[in-house]
């Protein structure tokens, strides 16, 4: 299965965003892909701290969605893109990955860890998804199968290892990696280790400098690269990453290296509550 992922910037212009994003599935089809993996914040850019992004919202079966569904049933492929959807607050949003493949839409993750860090405040704008299995989606796609989170919540382990518990094989991971200090290490680390300590593919799409790492990166189940994108690809037009994964290989690395299987501990379900907003 040839899988890639899409390195692009966006804005709060939601009409040239989602042609971006159809370009950038349509380039993904023309390379041979089955799965196409697009930045968090595809539908819209997260604007300033100031921005209200419940302006820009969309529900699930909105403009976005529909023309992913549109272009998913035209080639063929799975596409998993980060857009914002309605939240009860009407001043704030989820941070939503949406999984939709040539029938519709086959899933939605709402994004769980919200990145308050770093001088950020994401949950000011952002209302958290539920820490719960319920928004665990793990999407079987051939003889592999598809688990998704977003961005900040790569610095969880949990967050992964809950999708690799419900049979993930593979980890999408849509992002927006807010570009410095030690950044860039931070993210290809995290990868890395996400990779390694579960055994699994990992398949990243970021979007590019100045303002975001960029550095979109494919992963085999052995933490190796076998395709990756620089900081500042896709800064004037999409730019896109595509590799083979193979369940063969996933196989051949957990008999190998059974970390899942020798592990002691596991998770049990709880979560603990979102922080408050002051």
């Amino acid at each position: 299965m040839k899988v890639a992922a899409a390195q692009f910037a966006t804005d709060l212009d939601k009409d040239a965003n989602r042609a971006t994003a159809v370009g950038a599935v349509r380039a993904a089809a023309d390379r041979g892909a089955t799965v196409v993996v697009l930045p968090e914040a595809s539908m819209c850019g997260f604007g300033n701290p100031r921005t209200d992004l419940s302006e820009f919202a969309e529900p699930l079966d909105g403009a976005f969605v529909s023309a992913l569904a549109s272009v998913a049933a035209q080639t063929g492929l799975t596409i998993v893109a980060g857009m914002f959807e309605p939240a009860p607050a009407e001043t704030r949003v989820f941070n939503t990955v949406a999984i939709v493949g040539p029938g519709g839409l086959v899933a939605s993750y709402r994004k769980v860890h919200l990145y308050d860090a770093l001088g950020w405040c994401e949950s000011d704008r952002v209302q958290a998804g539920e820490a719960d299995p319920s928004n665990a989606p793990v999407v079987p796609l051939g003889e592999l199968s598809m688990g998704v989170m977003t961005c900040y919540d790569l610095r969880f382990p949990e967050s992964a290892r809950q999708l690799v518990d419900g049979g993930a094989t593979v980890l999408l991971v849509p992002a927006a990696w807010v570009a410095g200090e030690h950044k860039v290490a931070h993210w290809r680390t995290l990868l890395g280790a996400r990779a390694i300590e579960n055994t699994a593919y990992v398949v990243a799409a970021a979007q590019p400098g100045p303002a975001y790492t960029g550095c979109s990166v494919i992963l085999d189940p052995m933490g190796v690269v076998i395709g990756e994108l620089g900081p500042d690809d896709g800064a004037g037009s999409s730019a896109l990453v595509v590799a083979e994964l193979d369940a063969g290989r996933v196989d051949e690395v957990r008999r190998a290296l059974p970390v899942l299987a020798n592990r002691r501990f596991s998770l049990t379900g709880r979560a603990t509550a979102a922080p408050s907003r002051a």
